[in-house]
């Protein structure tokens, strides 16, 4: 057996939020420890939050980058691999095989990212996600051009996606399997100011059914746009599908590689796989038994694990976590536990606002929504949640 290469290098694999903070976390504590970026694309950063409102910004999805990869390696002085997929890792000889070598780690990290689901129905082909800048990049011509745009999927990302471009003038139908929008963050009954301030943005919404399937109103003039059929069997006319139901770590990398995978890659408290010397963060992970899709858990993480690379074992903890909904002519905050059965809900109500705190059986504060104008309400019940 072939000795196991002895390397210094933390190896970081995507170039998403989480791998950057990372590295910026580690450059902060090391100045000179070997690190390698290995990402299939360009390693441009941007600020993935701001896709859901480029289209009311009038940003061009080259305006998003702040700094491009090769400034990046630059200014954190590390050795980066753009446009080099990963086709394997080597656990036993600790290596990072791609079409442009393999490259030897001390420690690697994987923070290769969620995709966006998309939804297995008749022409799905059709569907547009927008969950990174290249996706953007990709559609940006023809969110453009479209005067009608669905959004299936009245979550967080579809809900500010609909409203900000009903701003922009478009005309968008929001579908939603769901009767309500923000179905899993909250009671239906906290989501009806939001709703209605979607209707007022001009959002046309059909909550409570689902898209059966998209086909070309004219195969033979594919700018002639969609026709959708909704569960219901109602037919609708579009120039543009856009999917936001959610997302699903990629995990070929993690099983290919025999780490444990659940809904995520699996780690523990110091964001470890099981392979000792392997690692993940990032919307990929499975920590505790739950997903982390938020971006102050990766900064967090992103600290906490550069201590532990550097030789300082830190476990990651985690205080309440602020969500946040952009939906600028209702906007939304929450925290804790929204959803239960066993929760009581105490609502204070006026006409631009509201605050919702949810309480257990014992009688203390377990989570809360704030909305419209009263979301100054929410940091000091922020405080107020058990850590």
């Amino acid at each position: 057996m072939s000795a196991i290469p002895m390397s210094e290098e933390i190896v970081v694999i995507g170039s998403g939020f989480a791998a950057q903070q990372l590295i910026k976390s580690l450059r902060k504590l090391d100045g000179a420890r070997p690190i390698r970026l290995i990402t299939a694309d360009s390693g441009d950063e941007y600020n993935k939050p701001d896709l859901s409102h480029v289209v009311s910004r009038d940003c061009s999805a080259a305006a998003m980058s702040r700094l491009s990869g090769s400034a990046f390696a630059e200014q954190q002085r590390i050795a980066l691999l753009p446009h080099c997929p990963v086709l394997a890792i080597d656990p036993v000889r600790r290596l990072v095989k791609t079409g442009q070598g393999e490259f030897p780690y001390g420690q690697l990290v994987l923070a290769t990212g969620a995709s966006a689901v998309r939804p297995e129905i008749a022409g799905s082909e059709h569907l547009v996600t927008l969950n990174s800048q290249q996706e953007y990049a990709a559609a940006e011509a023809r969110i453009r051009a479209a005067s009608r745009i669905l959004v299936l999927g009245a979550g967080l990302i579809g809900c500010e996606l609909a409203m900000d471009m009903a701003s922009a003038g478009k005309e968008v139908t929001l579908v939603d399997l769901a009767h309500s929008p923000l179905s899993t963050l909250l009671p239906a009954a906290l989501s009806q100011p939001l709703q209605q301030a979607l209707r007022e943005q001009g959002v046309n919404l059909l909550l409570g059914q689902g898209v059966a399937g998209i086909a070309p109103q004219d195969p033979d003039r594919p700018n002639d746009g969609l026709r959708v059929t909704l569960s219901d069997g109602l037919v609708s006319a579009q120039d543009l599908v856009i999917a936001a139901v959610g997302l699903r770590p990629n995990l070929a990398l993690a099983q290919s590689a025999g780490l444990e995978v659940g809904r995520g890659i699996r780690v523990d408290d110091r964001l470890q796989t099981r392979d000792p010397h392997i690692f993940a963060l990032g919307d990929g992970i499975e920590w505790r038994g739950q997903l982390l899709p938020f971006l102050q858990p990766i900064v967090l993480g992103a600290s906490a694990l550069a201590k532990t690379l550097l030789g300082t074992p830190t476990v990651l903890t985690l205080p309440p976590m602020l969500v946040k909904v952009k939906t600028p002519l209702y906007p939304l905050q929450l925290a804790g536990r929204t959803r239960g059965e066993d929760l009581a809900w105490q609502c204070r109500w006026s006409r631009q606002g509201m605050v919702a705190e949810a309480r257990g059986e014992d009688g203390e504060l377990c989570g809360f929504v704030v909305g419209g104008d009263q979301m100054s309400a929410a940091f000091p019940l922020l405080r107020q949640l058990p850590r």
